[in-house]
This record gives structure tokens, sequence and C-alpha cells, in this order.
């Protein structure tokens, strides 16, 4: 896989209210240091509010798989962009599968510039009420911080797009080119196909035809509290699944055999759990490095740069392998996730199961990561069954002014922090577009501390003025690349 750099732009020496120029929400934000999650936000400009609005009502409308309703929030966020001066007929609401509606709105251009795609899922992960320190669907506002299931992930983005698409029609914007915004079903359950931009793509590709488009799958990455780089993502990695199975005749538990089932399939998974598929590195993987290294110290920084001149020798490899994140990026990983065994307590399991996911690189080969998975486990007892091909999703090119206007709104905004191509250890929707020849970029000026990183997980959350300072950001770039 090729890719072309890009030059990040140097620092400004101090940040431009562009916000006056653009008519943005205020210009306080870029003069400023972003609030921390212990000082008193300022007050709430009338833009910031009906964003505020529009985020929490779609956080509070319960979108998970087991008992949410995405139509719901579809037409949730339809009255919003009426409301904000789009003629109904801007909107279309797809539901092809009972509670999976969508919503694709089109913001008329005068042609002169092919569409713009803004992608956005507006479904979550479940969420126990038990398991949570708060109700997961009612966002919490405490210590700095936005609380729920989905206050990242993705209905920060998805909210933010209906405010600047709001804001950008109250204010007479005229663009030049088409801008669709597309909220999407079922992100999250992955390949399904119930998959609300996989439907679309496939069902009504003439409204999802852009020249590029924006979607989830970057960010900002704070370090002491302090914004360090904003990464842009490229590509992503495949996803597929395998179910590992061993099977026997069992008997009574008092008359233990050899041939155990559970003790077969163990025996594979740890041997599994001790292999690492071989690194390779592609274009995108060096350039993060090389972009990264400046940003680090010791060591870590010097590591870094060996990958990002490609000839990192493999002591450089275990070091940096140890953080499971750098490991991600340089090789396929396989991962036991689920297993399930026996029937009863007091008898020999007929048969022990293991779910297995693989994220593969976009540039190897998935029968060949399959045939290391078989050889890995060590046991032809161990049967290997492939739950869904994995779908191949080409990068995208590093070059227009798509890359240009991102590097310079995050100097306007974060002066001195880079923006970093980089490639997605997980799937986002963006693969679907990029092999219907529609090339994504993960973007959305939202920053978070890695080590806070909650999404999926419990008690997600957001500093309130990092989701302030992203709709911003979003703001910014949607105007620029439309007009």
């Amino acid at each position: 896989m090729r890719m072309q750099t890009f030059h990040v732009a140097k620092a400004a020496k101090a940040v431009l209210a562009v916000s006056m120029a653009l008519g943005g929400m205020t210009a306080a934000i870029a003069q400023t240091p972003t609030q921390t999650p212990t000082q008193t936000p300022p007050a709430l400009t009338p833009q910031q509010q009906r964003f505020h609005d529009i985020y929490k009502e779609l956080v509070e409308i319960n979108t998970t798989h087991s008992v949410g309703d995405n139509t719901v929030a579809a037409r949730a966020m339809e009255k919003r962009l009426v409301e904000s001066g789009f003629a109904p007929g801007d909107i279309q609401i797809f539901e092809p599968f009972p509670k999976k509606g969508n919503l694709v709105l089109r913001f008329k251009g005068d042609g002169s510039k092919k569409p713009l795609l803004l992608l956005a899922h507006i479904d979550v992960v479940e969420a126990r009420r038990e398991d949570w320190k708060t109700d997961p669907f009612k966002l919490q506002e405490t210590g700095g911080y936005f609380t729920a299931r989905g206050s990242i992930d993705d209905k920060a983005m998805a909210s933010a797009l209906v405010s600047v698409l709001g804001q950008l029609k109250q204010e007479g914007f005229k663009p030049r080119r088409d801008i669709i915004l597309a909220l999407t079903a079922d992100e999250e359950r992955g390949d399904a196909l119930s998959n609300g931009a996989f439907w679309l793509i496939n069902n009504k590709p003439e409204l999802m035809q852009a020249e590029f488009g924006i979607n989830e799958g970057g960010g900002g990455e704070l370090r002491g509290g302090k914004p360090n780089l904003h990464r842009m993502q490229v590509a992503e990695k495949m996803y597929t699944t395998y179910m590992l199975e061993v099977r026997d005749v069992g008997g009574h538990s008092s008359v233990p055999t050899r041939s155990n089932p559970i003790y077969a399939l163990s025996a594979g998974l740890e041997r599994l759990g001790n292999f690492a598929f071989p690194v390779k590195l592609a274009d995108v993987t060096k350039t993060y490095f090389a972009r990264s290294a400046p940003f680090a110290t010791g060591q870590l920084a010097d590591d870094m740069r060996a990958v990002g001149a490609g000839n990192p020798d493999p002591s450089v490899i275990e070091r940096m392998s140890a953080n499971p994140a750098y490991s991600a990026q340089f090789r396929t990983t396989c991962v036991a996730t689920m297993v399930q065994a026996g029937h009863a307590e007091n008898a020999l399991p007929q048969s022990a199961k293991a779910t297995v996911n693989c994220r593969i690189l976009p540039h190897d080969d998935p029968e060949e990561v399959e045939r290391l998975l078989t050889q890995a486990l060590g046991n032809e007892k161990i049967v290997v069954r492939n739950m869904g091909k994995p779908l191949r999703s080409p990068a995208s090119p590093l070059n227009g002014d798509l890359v240009k206007t991102v590097e310079s709104l995050t100097q306007q905004m974060w002066p001195g922090v880079p923006v970093v191509p980089a490639m997605s250890t997980g799937a986002t929707d963006s693969r679907f577009m990029r092999n219907a020849g529609i090339p994504m970029y993960g973007v959305t000026g939202m920053f978070l501390e890695p080590s806070d990183a909650r999404a999926h997980g419990l008690d997600e959350r957001i500093e309130i003025q990092r989701l302030y300072d992203g709709r911003e950001f979003l703001y910014r770039l949607v105007s620029e690349l439309a007009k």
C-alpha cells in the first residue's frame, strides 16, 4: 500500500480569531487555553447551547441493539434539522429493518464542486445500569465531563454535525458543493446486513456519492492535559472472526480421559496468546511514528524514529510492542474473546468452543493470516471456521484540499500540534465508502487522554470543553471545505 506524505504547517505565533470570518460561535476557543476539568466553564453561546441540547437529546435516546430504537433517534435529528430551516424534502429517513432507521440530508450547493459526505453512526454498544456509576442513558455533567453511553462514540460527532449544518443553514451559507449528512444505524454490529452505511451504499448509492468524506476514527491526543497531536484516520484494519471447536464423545466425570476438549482448546489458546504475527510496516504506520517522535522523549523517541525510517531493529519492535496500541499498529492481531464448553457439571465435555477476533492489516493476506492462526494453535483437532470473510478497504490518499484545511485549522486552534496520518486498529463504516471509491478521513477535533479512553467501556466520557472545541473545529472544517 503506497501512500503520499503531506506537510504539517508550521505553528502559528498567534492564534487567528477565524470564528469572526466564518461566522462561528465565538473566537474564545481560539484565543484562550482549553479549560481543564476542574475549571468552571465559560457561559455557553447560543449556538453552543443549541448544540448542547441536540447532544443531550441524542445521547438520552437508547440506540443499543437489544432494546434501543435508532429510528426514534433519526426522527429526532430530522426535527432538529427542520427547525434550523431545512425543508422536509431535503431529508430522507430509511428504515430497511425495524428500529434501524437512517437519516440522509442533502444541503444543496451550486454544483461547482463535487459533494462532501459527513458520516456518523447513532447506534451505541450495550451498557448495563448495574455496571455504571450513573444511568448510562442520562447525560451527566459533573467534574468537567460529559458522561453517558455514546457521549463520545459516536453521538458526539453526530450531534455536532447536526448543529453545524443547522448553524450554516441559519446563517444563509451558500455551499459550492452539496453537503451530504448520513446518520446511520448498527455500525457497532460490524458487517451485519442492518448496518446503515453498508445498506445505504449498496441500496442508495446515488445519495452517498461524494468527492471525499469525513467520519469518526481520528481525533486528538492529550498528554498531561495538553493537546499533543491530531490524528487523521486514512486506513483501518480488516475485521474477521473465527470459531474454534474441539469435539469428543464425552462421558462420566468420574472417569476422566486425556481427550478432554476443554484442555485441548485451552492449550491451543495459550499458544495463540503467546504468538505474534509478523511485523509489516505500511507507509501510514511509518509516517505516523516519524511525525510522533518529536513529541516523545528518551528511548521511546529514538524507537519511534527507527520505526519511522522503516528499518527498526528487533529490539525496537520488542520494546514498543510492550504497548498494546503500538503492537497493533505493527502487525495483524488475533485474540480469544469468548469461550463456551461442557453441558453438565458431572459430565465430560463433548465440545469446547472459542471465538477469536482478528484485526488484519489492510496490506496483509487474509488467507496467510488464517494459515498462521491454525499453525499457532498447534493441534489439528481444533477445527477453525471463519465466520465471515474480511472486507478489504484501500487507504485514502493524503493529498488535496481536505488535508491542507485540517492542517491549517489545527494550527489556528492548537498551535504547534501536528496532524498525523493514522491507521485505525478498529473498524469504522469508512471501509464501505472506500470500497465504493469515496476517500474517507477520520478527523474530529475532539481530544482525549489515551489513559482515559472509555468508548465501549464503563462510564464513557469526554471533557466538556473538549467537546465544544471539537464542535467548533468541525464547524470551521465543513465551512472551509464547502465554500
